[in-house]
């Protein structure tokens, strides 16, 4: 017997953007391909913006996004919703529900009888897939990912709006325990909510070897030096700080960090409206022989990063479950990582590689004591591997099976 669910958040993949919310697609996929019997179909919504000229940065993007596309065999339908700047945060959610809710109705109008929905992030999102799954008796999920739960519950009507929707969910999910622990300090029942954390693709993120490693970063120092033609990294030592350009990513810390590391180059994967910010930083510090951006990068293209670096650095200031950090260590490559909310989930030994204060000089003495480790990279990768996708998959069918039959016998 088949199981039919609507995957629905604003964090998916698309056309305009094709990192946004890749961990979720992600997620998706591997169980579709763990369990052949689930099908899918994807509800992203977006932001309606009119403009597409680039001068509108983020914005912009929204507007190249089609109504309906395919990615990896998934069906995925964009419904736009109205976003009204400064004042808009609490209408977001029932804007967005409508739009919703009428795809939901055209999907079910299209022959495709829906077993649940598969929500992600708990505002706006989950209190839209709240107000829809109930107008139209569809039992829902919903999976916490970080700052919907460390961050939004601060602000009062938003967070009564997540309570409501943790006793509406048929269940609760959270990519690790520290969010978990947090839901139920807001109110969600223990036994209904579970810590599904995320897994990393051991196949694409493929380990290299300290010979391999070295080779790899003599091709990358060509390829940047053709490209900006400019000494770069010479024997540096290669450090990687990955995310969107915005403060709570640190990328600022890491880049103050570089002051004090002589033999290191810094290289920073994203982009994001802090861009120009960090640009002057690097300046105003004399940093630009030290510090290179890359802009944003698919993973494909982002694996060959990790398997060439020495460290990935991460300095954010909250982090449910940070995906970069195993895909990292599935390359072989330790990490320096601030030591935050879900994050000594996932940096748990050695091997895996420090934990800091979320400060520039702790991130230093951190990358110092990495760069001396006595490990290798063959350990950081085996290691990684306890984190397949194939535990987190057969769970979260579990879940969805016992509200599937739950649904059929009420």
């Amino acid at each position: 017997m088949s199981l039919n669910i609507v995957t629905i958040s604003s964090l998916y993949p698309n056309a305009g953007d094709f990192k946004h919310g890749v961990f979720v697609e992600t997620r998706l996929r591997n169980l579709l391909k763990t369990h052949s019997d689930v099908n899918a179909i994807v509800i992203a919504p977006v932001p309606w913006f009119p403009f597409k000229h680039k001068i509108f940065g983020e914005y912009a993007k929204y507007a190249n996004v089609p109504p309906h596309e395919v990615r990896h065999g998934i069906h995925i339908y964009h419904p736009k919703y109205l976003v009204i700047p400064k004042i808009g945060m609490l209408l977001t959610p029932k804007l967005m529900a409508r739009g919703i809710k009428k795809q939901l109705q055209a999907i079910i109008q299209s022959g495709f009888q829906i077993d649940l929905i598969d929500g992600h992030y708990f505002y706006p999102d989950g209190v839209a897939i709240a107000k829809a799954a109930s107008e139209l008796n569809i039992p829902f999920t919903c999976t916490a990912r970080g700052t919907d739960i460390n961050l939004i519950p601060k602000m009062e009507k938003p967070r009564a709006l997540i309570q409501q929707v943790f006793g509406q969910a048929a269940h609760l999910m959270a990519v690790c325990s520290a969010l978990k622990d947090e839901m139920q300090r807001l109110g969600a029942a223990e036994e209904k909510t579970t810590v599904l954390r995320n897994g990393v693709d051991l196949k694409l993120f493929k380990p290299s070897t300290e010979m391999q490693q070295a080779q790899l970063k003599q091709q990358l120092k060509q390829q940047l030096e053709q490209q900006l033609k400019q000494q770069l990294i010479g024997d540096k030592k290669l450090l990687l700080s990955v995310g969107w350009l915005i403060e709570r990513k640190g990328h600022y810390l890491v880049i103050e960090a570089m002051r004090s590391l002589e033999n290191c180059h810094l290289m920073i994967a994203g982009d994001g409206p802090d861009k120009k910010a960090l640009e002057k930083q690097v300046d105003k510090l004399n940093l630009k022989d030290k510090v290179t951006f890359l802009g944003a990068l698919p993973q494909s293209a982002l694996a060959d990063y990790y398997r060439a670096a020495d460290a990935l650095v991460l300095a954010s200031s909250r982090e449910g479950w940070a995906n970069v950090l195993l895909e990292a260590m599935a390359c072989g490559t330790p990490v320096v990582a601030a030591n935050i909310w879900g994050t000594p989930e996932v940096v748990a030994a050695e091997e895996a590689g420090v934990l800091v204060d979320r400060e520039a000089k702790s991130i230093a003495q951190g990358i110092e004591k990495v760069l001396q480790k006595s490990y290798t990279r063959a350990d950081t990768r085996a290691y990684a591997e306890q984190f397949s996708w194939l535990e987190t998959s057969n769970r979260q069918y579990q879940i969805f099976s016992a509200i599937k039959q739950s649904k059929s016998e009420s």
